[in-house]
């Protein structure tokens, strides 16, 4: 297989949508992206606001003037597919249902979503809700090209998604029905255990990986370093290179035939100007 440029790679961050969002491209651009994540509504509020015709041709047409590709939203924050209240459940899945008929309208290529909370119930059950809120979503997921990628995650308080195993029994039960994939962050998986410090240590996580999930349902990275110890199931991002993951990791990571040409997003904090410039180095280390 021929090996993308590293200037053709997908890199972008979590871009801000504020006034219409168009805007979150144009904030790409600013930065040197090639891709965005955005929040298509208020990501910490039920009542989402709705996408018009206006705004989707606005949004489709500064794509194409842009060049960006495999744009993806995240959902709100709120929304817990595997609640075992009823009223909570049943708001996540309006709420769902709304972001992705937002993506579908934008003719977004993924939404990513937080698989879930356990709360008081176990695990197994929280993960067999989550397969039940997906399946009852599947008229109008099979509408649309944006796939749904289940985020893993770093295990604090009873989310769930944090083991491999997690993310295998929802891709395994969900794939052969709707659209569905991984969206692995950096960050939350070194803070759940698998360790990705060095290239051999990706090596070794990717092969777990394979062997529970399959590398051929990751369809894309988030890309931050850990505040916190590796294990510590403790979610807190940090800048490349200055935290506990290290910056080998992210040399390893651009090189790695298997990572270096899925759509990474930054969420590391400080916004645009760091992003800029991890754009940048992420691009050079793609480059050796």
């Amino acid at each position: 297989m021929k090996k993308i440029p590293a200037g053709d790679l997908l890199i972008g961050a979590h871009t801000s949508a504020q006034g219409g969002a168009h805007r979150a491209l144009l904030e790409g651009i600013e930065i040197g992206a090639t891709t965005v994540q955005l929040f298509t509504s208020n990501q910490k509020r039920w009542e989402g606001k709705a996408i018009t015709d206006a705004d989707a041709d606005l949004f489709k047409q500064t794509v194409a003037s842009t060049g960006l590709a495999k744009i993806m939203s995240h959902d709100s924050y709120l929304i817990n597919l595997g609640s075992p209240q009823p009223e909570p459940l049943q708001k996540s899945l309006k709420a769902f249902r709304e972001e992705l008929i937002r993506c579908q309208k934008l003719d977004l290529a993924f939404l990513n979503f937080h698989p879930g909370a356990a709360l008081e119930g176990t695990e197994e059950q929280c993960l067999n809700q989550i397969v039940a809120s997906l399946e009852s979503i599947q008229d109008l997921a099979d509408k649309g090209t944006t796939r749904l990628l289940i985020e893993a995650t770093a295990g604090q308080g009873s989310s769930v998604g944090w083991k491999f195993e997690h993310l295998g029994y929802l891709v395994e039960r969900l794939h052969k029905k709707i659209p569905v994939g991984v969206c692995i962050d950096t960050c939350h998986i070194f803070s759940a255990g698998y360790d990705i410090r060095t290239e051999e240590a990706w090596d070794a996580t990717l092969a777990k990986f394979d062997e529970i999930v399959g590398l051929e349902h990751l369809y894309a990275l988030h890309i931050n370093d850990s505040m916190k110890p590796f294990a510590s199931r403790k979610d807190r991002h940090a800048p490349l290179g200055e935290g506990e993951i290290g910056i080998e990791s992210f040399k390893a990571m651009m090189k790695h035939p298997r990572l270096r040409e899925l759509p990474m997003y930054l969420e590391t904090p400080d916004g645009p100007p760091l992003w800029k410039k991890e754009i940048a180095l992420l691009r050079e280390f793609g480059t050796l």
